[in-house]
C-alpha cells in the first residue's frame, strides 16, 4: 500500500480485514457445525485453531508498510491526550521554551540581516575590499588614490578587474517628476557593473573603456537604481534616453539597475550612478589627492591570503613615489578583505556575537529547565510507564512515546516564540535607528525558518531524550510495588535535577554579571562631565542643497538669513551653525596640516559665534568668536586643550599656543589662534577629547581653500525655552523658505544626541536587562519546582521525622540547607565562568573592569535572596507537614 492508499484508505482497509477475518471464521464455524459438532463448541475451536486475531491484524496491517506511520499517529494523539490532562504543566514547559527559542530566533534574525544575508551581487564571494594600510596593517578608512589604483591594475595578477568608485561631492538632489529627492550620487569606474556581475535590467551599463582625464563616450550619462526609477518617475517605460537634472547638471539616462542592486550596499539608499572622470587632483600622491573605495573581483583559484601577498609587494615599490615620509608610511600595505566582511564594522560584529551568544544561554537555560520539568514528569509516571513496559511495549516504543511529547511540546513553543521573536526583532529595528546603522525587517526567510526548525528539533531532543531514555530503561518490578513511586531511581534523578538546576544558576549569573556591568558603565558615563550645557537646545541637522547656492556665497545667501529669521521666533534666546555638534553624527571633518614643519590632524568644525551662548562651552584661556571675527578682519581660529597640548611650544602651559599662526583661511594670510576651549566629549562619552580646530562660518569666503565643507552640511543649534512640539513646526517652516530642500531635515533635542551616544551600550543593557531577567526568573521557578517535588517525595519522611521528634525549625533548615547548596555551588561557578568570559563584554565597558567585585557581589546576593525565597514555600510547606495524614497517606 502506497502513502496515498494509507491515508485515504486506512480505514476502509482496516474495515475491509475486520471483515474478512469474521468471514472466515463464520466459514470455519459453519463447517464444523456442518460436521455435527455444537455452535458454541465450534466457535471455541475456530478461535482457539486461529489463535490471537489482534496478533494477526497487526502483521498483516505491518505488511502494508507505512506501520511506522500509525505508530506516530498513536502516538501523536496520545500525546495531545496527555497534554490535554495536564494543562499547567503544558503551559508551563511551552512558555518556558517559547521564551528561550524566541530570543534565540529574534538575535539570529539581526545577525543574519547584518551579517549572513547574501549581496545582490553574483558570486560575491569573489569580491574583495582594497584598503591602503600602514606598515602595522592599520586601514586608512579614505580608500586609495588613483594613481595606485591604476599601478594595481597593471601588475597583478590575482584579480579578474579591479574597479572603484567615489560619492559625489556634497549633497546630491535629483528632480523627480513632481519634486526633488535627496539620492546617494556615486561616480563610478565604468566596469564597476561586470565587477559585480549585475546589468541593468533596463538599457544598459556604461561603455567599458580606460578611465582617463578627458570626457569618455559615456559622459554625462545616468544609471538609475529602481528605487529612483519607481519613485521619482513612476517606474516610466520610456525613461531611457531622458534628460534628469542631478543638482544642477543635466545627465541622460540610460539605464535602470535590478531590484535589490545597491553600490555601494545600503538597502534603504536611494541611488544612481554616473562614469567616473578624473581631474588634476589625481595626478599627483599628496593629502590633497583624492581617494576612492576600491573593489575587486578575484580569479578563479586565487584566494583572499594570495591576493594580499601580491599587492603588499606591488604596494611596496608604489609607496616609495610618495614624497611626504609620513604619508608613505600611512600607505605603505595593503589590507584586502571580503566585501561582504568588509561592510560590517568590527565592533558591530562583535556586540551582534557577543548577544547571539547571551541569546543562546537564555536558550540553555530554557531547555535545561524544561529537561527538569520532564523528568519530575516521568518520575510521576514512572508506575504508568512500567504497566506499559510489563504488558510488552519495547523499550524503543517508550522512548518513542515520551520524545514524541517532547516534539509536541517544543512545536508550540516555537509557534509562540515565532510571536515573540516578531516582537523583539521590532524592538530591535526601533532602537537600531539611533543604535546600529542597519535596516533590519520582521520578515522570516529560509535561514530564519531553519533555524527555527533546527531550534525546535534540538530543544524536543535536549529537553526529552533524557528524561525519556531514564523512563523507559527503569526497573519495572519496583515500580509496580506498592510506593514504588517512591523508589528506585528517585534519588539518582534527584541528583540529576539538582545538576541541572545548579547549572541554570551558573548560566543566569553569566548574563546577570554582564548585565550588571552595562548598567554599571551606563551609569558611569551618565554621570562624565561633557564640557557643555545641554539643557534647552534643539538641534536641526541639515544637508545643504549646494546646487541651489553655487556661484554665490553659501554664508552669506543662506546661513546668515536663517539665523536671523530662527532668533525672531518667539523665546527663542539664541541660534548659531555648527558643521557638527558635540556627540553628533552628521558630517565629521578630518583637516591635515603642518605646523613646526610637522604633519598633524586634527578634527575641524565650523562655528557661528553665537554658538557660544547656546552650549556654554568653557573656555581654558583666550577668547570665542565674536561679532568683529569677520570676512574682512584678522583671521581667528579657536584650538582645544588637546590640540594646545601636543602642539604648544611649551607642554608646560598649553595657553602658550595663543597667537600662533595656524592655517591659510585666505590667500598668504595665516588665521591666529585667539582661544582655547577646555576638553569636551566630541564623538563619544567614552573617548577622550581629540585636538579639534575651530573656525568661524563668518570668515570663510568663496576664494577659501576650506569653503567647500561649509556647503555640505550644518547643524542648526538653538537654545529655547520652548516644548519640542510647538517651536519644530515654526523651524520647518522657516526651512522650506531658505530651500525647500531642507524641510526634511532631522530635528532632536541636545538631550536625546546625548542619550542616543550611549549606542551600543543601552542596546546592549537593554536586551540583556530581558535576558538576565528572563534568566533569573527560570532558574528561580527550577528551583522552586525541585523543592517542591522533593519535598512532595519526602513527604513520608518528613512526617516519620516529626513524628520521632524532630522540630518543625530543624525540617525548615533542612530544606533551606539543600536549596543553599545549590545556589552555592551555582554562584561559585557562575562566577567563575562570568570572570572567564567577561572579554565578550570588554569593548563595551566603561570605568568598570570585567571582574568588578560590586558586581559580582551583588548579583550572588541577588541569587542568593531569590533562591531562598523561592525554596521557602516549600519548606514552610515541608514543616507543616502532619505526621498523621503523611504516614497515612503511605
Amino acid at each position: 500500500m502506497n502513502l496515498w492508499q494509507w491515508l485515504f484508505r486506512s480505514e476502509a482497509r482496516k474495515s475491509d480485514l475486520d471483515a474478512e477475518i469474521a468471514t472466515h471464521m463464520e466459514m470455519a464455524v459453519a463447517d464444523r457445525v456442518a460436521r455435527g459438532e455444537d455452535s458454541e463448541a465450534a466457535r471455541r475451536g475456530v478461535e482457539r485453531e486461529f489463535g490471537n486475531s489482534a496478533l494477526v491484524k497487526d502483521i498483516t496491517r505491518q505488511s502494508w508498510g507505512w506501520g511506522w506511520l500509525e505508530r506516530l499517529q498513536q502516538d501523536l494523539k496520545y500525546a495531545l491526550r496527555q497534554l490535554r490532562k495536564s494543562p499547567g504543566f503544558a503551559f508551563t514547559v511551552i512558555g518556558t521554551l517559547g521564551l528561550g527559542i524566541g530570543a534565540a530566533t529574534a538575535m539570529f534574525t539581526v545577525v543574519d540581516h547584518v551579517m549572513l544575508r547574501p549581496l545582490p551581487y553574483q558570486d560575491a564571494g569573489k569580491l574583495v575590499a582594497i584598503h591602503e594600510a600602514n606598515s602595522q596593517g592599520k586601514e586608512i578608512d579614505s580608500g586609495a588614490p588613483w594613481l595606485d589604483i591604476e599601478a594595481w591594475g597593471g601588475q597583478s595578477h590575482s584579480f579578474e578587474q579591479i574597479a572603484f568608485s567615489g560619492r559625489l561631492p556634497g549633497r546630491t538632489y535629483l528632480q523627480g517628476n513632481t519634486t526633488s529627492m535627496q539620492v546617494g550620487g556615486v561616480s563610478v569606474s565604468p566596469n564597476l557593473f561586470p565587477v559585480l556581475g549585475v546589468s541593468p535590467s533596463l538599457g544598459r551599463g556604461f561603455v567599458q573603456e580606460p578611465v582617463g582625464f578627458t570626457p569618455g563616450k559615456d559622459a554625462n550619462t545616468v544609471v538609475l537604481s529602481d528605487a529612483v526609477w519607481k519613485t521619482a518617475y513612476g517606474a516610466d517605460p520610456k525613461i531611457l534616453g531622458k534628460i534628469v537634472k542631478i543638482n544642477a547638471d543635466s545627465y541622460t539616462v540610460i539605464g535602470v539597475m535590478p531590484p535589490g542592486f545597491h553600490y555601494p550596499f545600503d538597502p534603504s539608499a536611494l541611488q544612481v550612478w554616473i562614469p567616473f572622470q578624473l581631474a588634476d587632483r589625481d595626478k599627483t600622491r599628496t593629502d590633497a589627492t583624492w581617494s576612492y573605495e576600491v573593489v575587486a573581483r578575484l580569479r578563479y583559484g586565487t584566494n583572499i591570503e594570495a591576493a594580499a601577498t601580491e599587492l603588499n609587494a606591488i604596494q611596496k615599490r608604489v609607496a616609495v613615489n610618495y614624497t611626504d615620509s609620513e604619508l608613505r608610511e600611512q600607505r605603505s600595505g595593503i589590507a584586502v578583505k571580503s566585501y561582504a566582511d568588509s561592510l560590517v564594522k568590527a565592533d558591530l560584529r562583535k556586540a551582534l556575537l557577543a548577544l547571539l551568544a547571551a541569546s543562546g544561554v537564555l536558550w540553555l537555560i530554557a531547555c535545561v529547565n524544561v529537561t527538569n520539568l520532564l523528568l519530575a514528569r516521568s518520575s510521576a509516571r514512572h508506575r504508568e510507564i512500567a504497566m506499559r513496559g510489563a504488558l510488552g511495549a519495547s523499550r524503543w516504543r517508550l522512548t518513542q512515546q515520551l520524545i514524541i511529547e517532547g516534539l509536541v511540546l517544543s512545536g508550540a513553543a516555537a509557534s509562540l516564540g515565532i510571536l515573540l521573536s516578531i516582537w523583539a526583532v521590532k524592538l530591535f529595528q526601533h532602537a537600531t535607528v539611533s543604535h546600529v546603522p542597519i535596516h533590519i525587517s520582521a520578515g522570516v526567510n529560509f535561514n530564519i525558518l531553519a533555524a527555527l526548525v533546527g531550534l525546535t528539533l534540538l530543544s524536543a531532543m535536549l529537553s526529552s531524550a533524557w528524561p525519556a531514555l531514564m523512563a523507559a530503561y527503569a526497573p519495572i518490578g519496583p515500580a509496580l510495588k506498592q510506593g514504588g513511586q517512591q523508589s528506585g531511581i528517585s534519588r539518582a534523578q534527584n541528583r540529576v535535577r539538582s545538576v541541572l538546576v545548579v547549572t541554570e544558576i551558573a548560566m543566569s549569573l553569566i548574563l546577570l554579571v554582564a548585565c550588571g556591568l552595562l548598567l554599571r558603565t551606563i551609569y558611569t558615563l551618565r554621570h562624565v562631565p561633557l564640557g557643555y550645557r545641554t539643557d534647552h537646545i534643539i538641534v536641526a541637522s541639515l544637508d545643504i542643497p549646494s546646487y541651489r547656492f553655487a556661484g554665490g556665497n553659501t554664508t552669506t545667501d543662506l546661513y546668515e538669513p536663517l539665523l536671523e529669521r530662527v532668533e525672531r521666533l518667539p523665546r527663542v534666546q539664541a541660534a548659531g551653525f555648527m558643521s557638527q555638534v558635540p556627540l553628533g553624527q552628521n558630517f565629521n571633518i578630518q583637516l591635515g596640516l603642518r605646523l613646526n614643519g610637522r604633519s598633524i590632524s586634527s578634527k575641524l568644525k565650523f562655528v557661528s559665534p553665537s554658538i557660544q551662548r547656546i552650549f556654554a562651552f568653557n573656555m581654558l584661556a583666550g577668547r570665542f568668536f565674536n561679532e568683529q571675527d569677520t570676512a574682512t578682519s584678522q583671521p581667528a581660529i579657536v584650538v582645544n586643550r588637546a590640540f594646545a597640548r601636543l602642539h604648544s611650544p611649551d607642554k608646560h602651559d598649553p595657553a602658550a599656543i595663543l597667537g600662533t599662526h595656524l592655517l591659510n583661511l585666505r590667500k598668504n594670510t595665516e588665521a591666529q589662534i585667539i582661544g582655547i576651549l577646555d576638553d569636551e566629549k566630541q564623538k563619544s562619552i567614552a573617548e577622550p577629547s581629540q585636538p579639534e580646530v575651530e573656525v568661524s562660518i563668518s570668515q570663510i569666503t568663496p576664494d577659501s581653500g576650506l569653503y567647500q565643507p561649509t556647503t555640505m552640511a550644518m547643524d542648526l543649534a538653538l537654545r529655547t525655552d520652548r516644548s519640542p512640539a510647538s517651536i519644530i513646526p515654526d523651524l520647518r517652516s522657516i526651512l522650506r523658505k531658505a530651500s525647500p530642500e531642507l524641510e526634511s531635515a532631522t530635528i532632536i533635542t541636545m538631550d536625546q544626541i546625548v542619550e542616543d551616544s550611549y549606542g551600543s551600550q543601552t542596546l546592549a543593557a537593554h536586551l540583556l536587562e530581558i535576558f538576565g531577567g528572563s534568566a533569573l526568573l527560570l532558574c528561580v521557578a527550577g528551583l522552586y519546582g525541585l523543592l517542591a517535588y522533593i519535598v512532595t517525595q519526602r513527604t513520608r519522611e518528613i512526617g516519620v521525622r516529626i513524628a520521632l521528634g524532630a522540630q518543625r525549625g530543624n525540617v525548615l533548615w533542612l530544606v533551606l540547607r539543600q536549596a543553599g547548596a545549590m545556589v552555592i555551588a551555582g554562584v561559585v561557578i557562575g562566577t567563575g565562568l562570568a570572570v572567564l568570559g567577561g572579554k565578550l563584554v570588554r569593548s563595551y565597558l566603561y570605568g568598570v573592569s570585567t571582574h568588578d567585585a560590586w558586581t559580582l557581589g551583588a548579583v550572588a546576593l541577588l541569587l542568593l535572596v531569590c533562591g531562598l525565597l523561592a525554596a521557602w514555600l516549600p519548606a514552610r510547606r515541608a514543616a507543616n507537614v502532619n505526621p498523621v495524614e503523611a504516614l497515612r497517606a503511605e
